[in-house]
């Protein structure tokens, strides 16, 4: 990753490549604040030459222009942000804009962002260094002969106050629990399975402060553990249970975080018909709870957090468990098996009553749950159900955060089609309508009474086909930056 720095307006900008901003406008094409020292040094004929380019400001339009020796730096880079206002846009398009823009950019080194016209000064930094180190993000590893990123510094023009150092210091350390997050998605169950995972959250907990305690098969057996064995029971690599605890001094509120982490889900017995390169990413809200625990100890965040990760892999062997078993959950209540596909809600049943016995405040849960969050919100948007209060102020948050969340309910009629005549209940109903909110219905059963909650379905959000703005193809470190959102909201 490149290191990001604050340079005064006033500096020279020494650059291989300048990232200014556009807007549409009613009128066409302008220029968004911050790239007026930019547009000087050509003359004042920016505006002109991206119209002879028919730029038209939309989102994800990057244009590149040549200086030929006029400035001091050798590109401008055009990065359009959508409908709206040159003197102010919002936090949300200065990312994509700077995303898009570093995307496209391969043979820089330095490169300098001239814009400056976000909800503050220290709102709008914070933005492009979001852009910045989000939209630069690569992931090489199984490359064996991986051209280095050329890209070594990014200066945001503004400010250099101690507002403006607390927000880019901010930025930092969540862009980096993004990035780690799409790291963990994007590598395959090959080299990612729960063992090698338990064992990363171990490590980059304990480095972080954090007390860790990991549960394998033997522990799991002993904790009643009936969900997450039984996901488990049919691959090579056994389950684990992860706990990650942070409690600064003087912490008045104490959040539960719990994660899915299935490393490969072929479907088990019920073996899935589609999509299953993918399923690579069945653990997307696992590294996005451990990420955003991490973050916020490094952030020093006032607020108690435990985060409970089950990981298993539910495979296809002699040893999977089977449509129709009864499973024993951690306290005492039977699932019926109906499909083995539905896995998901059967370790987080387990997570979710073990959080539960901390008596926390509040829980998150997050999770790649389901196929119906695709169907009723798309690609891009966070399903979320809980307490509706609750729910609603996780779903505030997350938006003013920058990623898209929208508030489902949990319809108490839905309860009933998850009734078995074997088991005190069953993982999927006969029907298959409103299956994201089935699901929802489900996790509530096993959350205690007065601890409110929201379950976070994030199957679509997590993994791109295309890249967009800061986001690029494959994992995208989907909900992190809500989660850490969320969290300092409680915390202040």
């Amino acid at each position: 990753m490149p290191t990001v720095s604050i340079v005064s307006p006033d500096a020279v900008l020494a650059a291989d490549a300048v990232i200014v901003a556009t807007v549409s406008t009613p009128e066409g094409i302008a220029l968004v604040k911050g790239a007026e020292p930019v547009d000087k040094a050509l003359g004042g004929r920016l505006l002109e030459a991206l119209q002879a380019l028919d730029a038209s400001g939309r989102e994800d339009e990057v244009l590149k222009i040549a200086t030929l020796g006029q400035a001091s730096f050798g590109l401008v880079v055009a990065s359009g942000t959508g409908k709206g206002d040159p003197s102010r846009v919002e936090s949300e398009q200065i990312r994509r804009a700077v995303g898009a823009a570093l995307r496209g950019l391969n043979s820089a080194r330095r490169v300098a962002v001239a814009i400056s016209a976000g909800p503050s000064e220290a709102a709008t930094i914070e933005a492009v260094s979001d852009g910045a180190l989000l939209g630069a993000y690569r992931f090489t590893r199984f490359k064996s002969a991986a051209t280095p990123a050329a890209l070594r510094r990014v200066d945001v023009v503004g400010s250099t106050g101690a507002d403006s150092r607390k927000a880019l210091q901010r930025s930092k350390i969540i862009s980096a629990a993004v990035n780690n997050t799409r790291d963990l998605v994007n590598t395959p169950a090959n080299h990612l399975n729960p063992p090698s995972f338990a064992q990363y959250a171990k490590d980059n907990g304990e480095a972080a402060g954090l007390t860790v305690e990991v549960l394998d098969e033997r522990g799991l057996r002993r904790g009643k553990f009936g969900g997450i064995l039984a996901v488990g029971a049919g691959s090579a690599t056994p389950p684990r249970l992860v706990r990650l605890s942070y409690s600064p001094a003087r912490a008045t509120t104490h959040v539960a975080l719990v994660g899915k982490g299935i490393t490969f889900d072929t479907g088990g017995l019920d073996l899935k018909t589609a999509m299953m390169a993918q399923m690579k990413s069945d653990m997307g809200g696992a590294a996005a709870v451990i990420e955003a625990i991490i973050a916020a100890a490094k952030l020093k965040l006032p607020i108690a957090i435990t985060a409970t990760v089950p990981m298993a892999e539910n495979a296809v062997s002699g040893t999977a468990y089977r449509p129709s078993d009864i499973l024993t959950m951690r306290d005492g209540r039977t699932v019926e098996v109906d499909n083995t596909d539905a896995e998901g809600r059967l370790i987080l049943a387990d997570a979710i009553l073990r959080a539960c016995e901390d008596s926390p405040d509040y829980l998150i849960e997050t999770s790649t749950l389901t196929g119906g969050q695709l169907v009723a919100l798309g690609l891009n948007t966070t399903g979320a159900m809980g307490s509706d209060a609750f729910r609603d102020r996780v779903v505030a948050a997350g938006n003013a955060a920058g990623e898209s969340l929208w508030p489902m309910p949990l319809p108490a009629y839905l309860r009933a089609g998850l009734d078995s005549p074997v088991a005190d209940i069953t993982n999927l109903p006969k029907e298959r309508w409103a299956s994201m909110l089935v699901a929802g219905v489900f996790l509530q059963d096993f959350v205690s009474s007065g601890v409110e909650w929201v379950h976070l379905d994030i199957a679509g959000p997590s993994f791109a086909n295309a890249p967009s703005g800061y986001t690029p193809k494959g994992g995208t470190g989907a909900i992190v930056r809500t989660l850490v959102a969320a969290l300092s909201d409680l915390a202040g």
